[in-house]
């Protein structure tokens, strides 16, 4: 299991020392959630930041845009160090134009990942799969942080798996939202490959104790 705690949660007076503490503790991966007000209720950081992140960390940098023109600001998160953007299927009218942007962020020579909130099907994003590295399942509604977990998300990993797995696809199932120890395990037995949990690993008393409850 690859755990990627989401950057939102840190204590960003002193961010150096919660990304060290997250990389002693045996994070895989650092998620960071970009937000522009627009797609979703809240804002965030941009590009600028992610350059300043990628400077004093070699974690692999799992970039979730919940924006509403992804395409616009791609080149920008890759030059600043992003290794996977994952965007949203529902910031698109159609599959075509979807397919342009997951191309476009390949051809750059990265891995492109796309997201789903609680309301949309897993069934819209099946065309999909076989051009994608990652399905980002959200298990809260895109824009805040500390949210419980809907239960809804359990039944499209296990239907993503399905599929995955019969089709041979190499992609990975991301679950975002409400990870804690028993949320997680739950995720886990659906088939998840990647948790994300922000305020359950950086607001716990012990990091690695945190991370480890994940795996």
């Amino acid at each position: 299991m690859i755990i990627s705690p989401s950057v939102l949660s840190a204590n960003f007076a002193d961010l150096k020392t919660d990304i060290k503490k997250i990389e002693d503790g045996g994070a895989g991966w650092l998620h960071y959630d970009v937000m522009d007000g627009h797609f979703v209720p809240n804002i965030s950081f941009g590009y600028s930041i992610l350059s300043d992140v990628r400077k004093v960390t070699d974690l692999f940098l799992d970039v979730h845009l919940m924006i509403s023109d992804p395409n616009k600001y791609l080149t920008d998160f890759i030059k600043a160090g992003a290794d996977l953007i994952t965007f949203h299927y529902e910031a698109y009218d159609n599959l075509d134009q979807i397919k342009t942007v997951i191309a476009k962020i390949k051809d750059q020579g990265i891995k492109a990942g796309l997201s789903i909130k609680p309301n949309t099907s897993v069934e819209a994003i099946r065309p999909l799969l076989s051009d994608l590295d990652l399905v980002l399942v959200m298990s809260v509604e895109p824009g805040f942080g500390g949210q419980s977990f809907m239960l809804g998300a359990i039944d499209k990993i296990k239907t993503l798996r399905n599929w995955i797995d019969q089709e041979k696809i190499q992609c990975l199932i991301e679950v975002d939202g409400g990870i804690n120890e028993a949320t997680g395990s739950q995720c886990k037995a659906a088939g998840a490959d990647v948790l994300v949990a922000g305020s359950y690993i950086f607001k716990h008393e012990n990091t690695q104790k945190a991370i480890e409850s994940l795996k």
